[in-house]
């Protein structure tokens, strides 16, 4: 019942935050302990990740990084459940063409401009890791994503060398959900009691744009770190009640 509370104030706190919800992914660190067991290990992942979609002229990969918690659910020896919320986590690509903003102004501006396209999501990976030898595992299932905003970055840079941004948001023109699979590989330091490194690669079903000819697809190379959070505290506590259960039979 613990670890259940727990979770949802965690959850609560976690999407009534506006897109700046990922900062409050540190309240973590306070109630790691509580959500730790020998079945169930809990705490931060995030790392790097190279983004791109499918069917964009000129389009180049767009490097970014995210941020959430995770959680890994002991199912049998060697296998697990990963899961979790990627709170800070984009898609997009840059190098776009620029298009028209329907002014004049602004049209001249960017003309010989490019436009990095940024699209945030909360993310929920939902993979079956199965460790294969040693602490090295393959993982692979779904992610499913929930987009909240998505913007067009203009970009040029004049004579002088100043840089000129225009954000143009888009999220009207993009589907709200996405999804897609996920699998790569991972590996687990510490003789398995410490945090996991793991590449992934994502590929998106979802026609992401309703709005242009053709489909429009995410993708994302991960390489993230998963760090346990109070994982040894709570392994502490159930050794010190263990050892008082053992002296109460005594």
């Amino acid at each position: 019942m613990k670890k259940l509370k727990a979770l949802l104030i965690i959850t609560v706190l976690l999407f009534t935050c506006s897109p700046a919800a990922h900062s409050q992914v540190l309240i973590t660190l306070l109630l790691g302990d509580k959500l730790n067991s020998d079945k169930l290990e809990f705490g931060l992942d995030g790392g790097v990740n190279f983004l791109n979609m499918s069917n964009t002229v000129n389009a180049k990969i767009l490097p970014d990084w995210n941020l959430g918690f995770y959680f890994d659910f002991k199912l049998k020896e060697k296998l697990f459940l990963h899961t979790g919320v990627r709170v800070k986590a984009k898609m997009g690509t840059k190098g776009l063409d620029p298009y028209t903003l329907n002014s004049i102004y602004l049209d001249s501006v960017f003309a010989t401009g490019s436009v990095e396209r940024k699209i945030n999501y909360f993310n929920v990976p939902v993979l079956m890791r199965y460790r294969i030898v040693d602490y090295f595992h393959a993982e692979g299932g779904i992610q499913l994503g929930l987009r909240y905003t998505a913007f067009d970055n203009f970009k040029n840079t004049v004579v002088d060398k100043d840089d000129l941004v225009f954000a143009n948001s888009i999220k009207d023109s993009l589907s709200r959900l996405d999804a897609g699979i996920q699998f790569g590989l991972g590996y687990k330091l510490k003789q398995g009691k410490g945090m996991t490194i793991c590449a992934d690669y994502y590929f998106g079903f979802v026609d992401v744009n309703n709005f242009i000819a053709g489909s429009q697809k995410n993708s994302a190379i991960y390489l993230n770190v998963s760090v346990p959070i109070g994982k040894g505290k709570a392994e502490k506590k159930a050794s010190e009640k263990a050892a008082e259960e053992t002296e109460e039979v005594k």
